[in-house]
Parts: structure tokens; C-alpha cells; sequence
């Protein structure tokens, strides 16, 4: 006699269910199946965002320190595109599976309707446990999760090599179809990019300091910045004529504040050599003692002693040459002192290496220097009173304001470039959000301005 528990239970015409010790074994291998493809969809997605995530300095720091997860780490995200296709092979893989394995059984279970129940509930778990849940855990500590599964993720990765190389030629071949060309040695990530917008962030946010954030971006911006930008003018440098009395030159020497001077001859543009303040008292001081060892009653006369003889070679660069660049000649050259020229050999500035160390720790001073004046600023008005020769770049330091440096250096070449033409005291200029007003001028020269953000008006 049949049971009655065998007797197939129908909706419509179609039979929905068959031997229940079928069914059972069925329902529960395929829920198993599904179970870990669930798990092995979640460690694809958490290893995605613990390998990409990850600071590539950090991993390292910790390779060096003996770390076997992270040197693996960061073998495996040396070929990011290899990474990612055979991290999203591997999940789209196990969630497509996964989908059609649950729709498979919902169907078997409730008919028709269980192609609807299957795909609600399986984007429920998928959404839940194989990609928030394991990216949010990921993402907590990326560089220890990175270490963990990069040894189960390299073997993905060479596993599905073929056909992710594959991949990888078609879907550049589709976008050469459109015009659009790849670089397969181009970083993901500008890293230089994103130092910089890291600490801009954490300076909005209040975890860096405003004089950090500016050391930091300023090294950071030695590569893009060339000595023409940050040189003195050569309508500013001191300079000593070769052809004067040695006596002469050294009093000039003793009441500069710099140790360094130009030496010309006949033109300031012919530049003869650099005069060093201790080798020209060197020198001398050796003419006393041979003199006094010969008579030591007799007065020591310098009208003889030539000063070119201590003084240097002088050391001429372009003015296209980045600063990075120039720190790192000077370092090779054990000098700090050179001279700026344009293409056609014409003097422009001077550059030193302390200018460079400014563009990243600030204004260097000591007591035998002439500081540049800091803006001041109005109490009342609040706008700003500033050296028309302060450079864009200092009054931002400064102020917190965010003047465009692309086309002037100065304060004044700014307001030049934007008026087109020379202003007279007095004029007043709007642009880029701030009102510039012209207090005095000196012959060519804007020398003192008073700026004022225009929503203060």
C-alpha cells in the first residue's frame, strides 16, 4: 500500500515535489554548496579590499621586519590589473554559482515562484555576508587581513592567469576599438596624489597641524617647481667689483649679511667668481703672517693682494632646473651658492640651498639676516598690507589663502599679470576672489599692496 506521504503534492499541473529522502539528501547538499560558496565569495570580497586597501609602506615596513604575509602581500599587488581580474573572476564566478544553485532548489521547492524567492533571498545573504559583512573586516585592519590571504590569493591568482591574460587582451582590444589607449605600466594610484590629498584631508579634519601640512606638501613639491620660481632677482643681489682694493672689498664684505657674494668685473652681467667672506679673511690673514714673519715692525699693506685668488668658481644653472634636482647637485657638489641664467646665458637670480630648505620648513632666519615682513593685518578691516616682492607661495603660508602661483611668483606679478599693464597707487583690482589695492610703486615696481577677501566688503 503506498504512503501517504509519497503521494506528490501538485500546484497546477506541475509536480513541485518528489521522494521526500530524495529531496532531503538533494536540499541539504545543495544548501551546504551554497553555504560555501557564500564563505569563498566572502573571502574573495574581503581579500579585494584588504590587498587594494593596504598601504603599500606599511606592508613593506613590516616585510623588512621579517613579515612573510606581507612580503607575500606585496609580491601579489605588484600586477594590481592581474589582482583585481582574478579576484573578480574567482567571485562573480562563486556568486553566479551560488545563484543558480539557490534558484535551482527554490524552484524545485515552490515552483515558478521560487525563481523570485531565490533572488530575493540570495542577494539578502550575498549582500550581507559576502560583501559588507567581510569589506567592512577588511577594511578595520587592511594590512594584516592583506597579510593573511595573500598566500591563498597568489594561488588564485596563478590558477586563473590564462584566462585573466585573456581577459585583459580583449578588453584592451574593445577599447582600442574606441579610441581609448591603456598603459599596462601605469600605477592605479598616482601615489604622489595621494599623499598630497591625504594630508590636505587630514589637515581639514584637524589631525595635521597647519605647519606640518605645509613642511610635508612642500617636499612633496620639489619635483614640480623650478629655481626661476623661488631664485632672487638679480635686481636684488649684492654684488662686489673685482677691480676694487682688496681693503675696500673687505669692508664691503664685513657690513653685508650674507657670507657669499658675486664677484663682477667691468658688467654685473659678467659674473668673475663668488667671494666667500671666510676665505677672503683667510687670505688675508696668511698676507699678515708671511708679511710680519719678514718684518713684523712694518704695517701690512693689501693693495697688492689680489682677491680673486680666494675667490670661487661660480656655478651657473638654468632657471628651468627643478628644485629637487638642484638640492640634489648641490649635495653632490658640497656647495650651497648658484647662479640662475635663462636660455640665452643672461644672469637672472641666485639660488642657495637654504632657499630650497624654506620652500619646506619655512622662513630661516638668524641674527644676521633681513627677514621678510609677515602680512599685516587689519584688525578692523581685516585685509592684509604686504611687500609688493612677497612670493604667492609665503603670503599663502601665511594667511591660509589659496592664490594661484601658475602664473606669477610675486604678489605684484600677480596683480600685473591680471591688471595687464603696470598699476598706479591706488587703483584697485578684483580677481580670484580678493580685492588688491595698489598703496605705493617704485619707479617699474608695485611695492606695497592691501588685500582683502571680497566677501569682507
Amino acid at each position: 500500500m503506498r504512503s501517504p506521504l509519497s503521494v506528490p503534492i501538485t500546484t497546477g499541473m506541475t509536480e513541485t515535489m518528489t521522494d521526500p529522502t530524495l529531496l532531503d539528501a538533494a536540499f541539504w547538499i545543495t544548501a551546504v554548496a551554497i553555504v560555501a560558496l557564500l564563505v569563498m565569495s566572502g573571502f574573495f570580497s574581503g581579500s579585494e579590499t584588504a590587498l587594494t586597501a593596504a598601504s603599500r609602506g606599511k606592508l613593506r615596513s613590516q616585510a623588512d621586519k621579517g613579515d612573510k604575509g606581507a612580503e607575500r602581500a606585496l609580491s601579489v599587488t605588484d600586477d594590481s590589473e592581474r589582482l583585481i581580474g582574478s579576484v573578480l573572476l574567482g567571485n562573480n564566478l562563486v556568486n553566479i554559482l551560488a545563484t543558480s544553485l539557490a534558484t535551482a532548489m527554490f524552484t524545485k521547492l515552490f515552483g515558478q515562484n521560487g525563481v523570485a524567492l531565490a533572488t530575493l533571498i540570495m542577494t539578502v545573504l550575498v549582500l550581507i555576508f559576502a560583501e559588507v559583512l567581510p569589506k567592512t573586516y577588511a577594511i578595520t585592519n587592511p594590512e594584516s587581513a592583506a597579510s593573511r590571504v595573500a598566500g591563498p590569493i597568489s594561488i588564485v591568482v596563478t590558477v586563473f592567469a590564462p584566462v585573466v591574460g585573456f581577459v585583459r587582451l580583449l578588453v584592451r582590444g574593445i577599447l582600442r576599438l574606441f579610441g581609448v589607449q591603456t598603459d599596462p605600466e601605469a600605477d592605479v594610484l598616482a601615489v604622489r596624489d595621494e599623499i598630497a590629498g591625504a594630508i590636505a584631508l587630514g589637515h581639514v579634519e584637524g589631525v595635521v597641524e597647519k605647519e606640518d601640512r605645509d613642511r610635508l606638501l612642500g617636499a612633496l613639491d620639489l619635483g614640480d617647481r623650478t629655481v626661476e620660481e623661488i631664485m632672487l632677482h638679480r635686481s636684488q643681489i649684492e654684488m662686489l667689483d673685482a677691480d676694487l682694493p682688496a681693503s675696500e672689498i673687505l669692508e664691503l664684505s664685513l657690513k653685508s649679511p650674507h657670507t657669499r657674494l658675486p664677484m663682477f668685473r667691468d658688467d654685473p652681467e659678467n659674473i668673475v667668481g663668488v667671494l666667500h667672506s671666510k676665505d677672503l679673511l683667510r687670505g688675508m690673514h696668511a698676507k699678515r703672517v708671511e708679511h710680519e714673519s719678514e718684518d713684523p715692525h712694518m704695517m701690512v699693506d693689501f693693495h697688492d693682494f689680489d682677491v680673486m685668488t680666494v675667490a670661487m668658481k661660480p656655478y651657473f644653472v638654468p632657471e628651468t632646473t627643478t628644485l629637487d634636482d638642484q638640492m640634489r647637485q648641490f649635495l653632490k657638489r658640497h656647495t650651497h651658492f648658484a647662479l640662475v641664467v635663462d636660455e640665452y646665458g643672461s644672469l637672472q637670480g641666485l639660488i642657495t640651498l637654504e632657499d630650497i630648505l624654506e620652500e619646506i620648513v619655512g622662513e630661516i632666519t638668524d641674527e644676521f639676516d633681513r627677514s621678510e615682513d609677515a602680512p599685516k593685518q587689519s584688525g578692523e578691516t581685516g585685509e592684509w598690507e604686504v611687500d609688493g616682492g612677497m612670493t604667492i607661495r609665503d603670503f599663502n603660508r601665511w594667511t591660509e589663502c589659496n592664490l594661484s602661483d601658475e602664473e606669477a611668483n610675486t604678489m605684484a606679478g600677480l596683480v600685473i599679470h591680471e591688471a595687464q599693464t603696470i598699476p598706479n597707487p591706488g587703483q584697485v583690482f578684483s580677481f580670484h576672489g580678493y580685492r588688491f589695492e595698489v598703496v605705493e610703486r617704485k619707479d617699474n615696481r608695485i611695492t606695497k599692496l592691501k588685500i582683502r577677501p571680497l566677501g569682507d566688503l
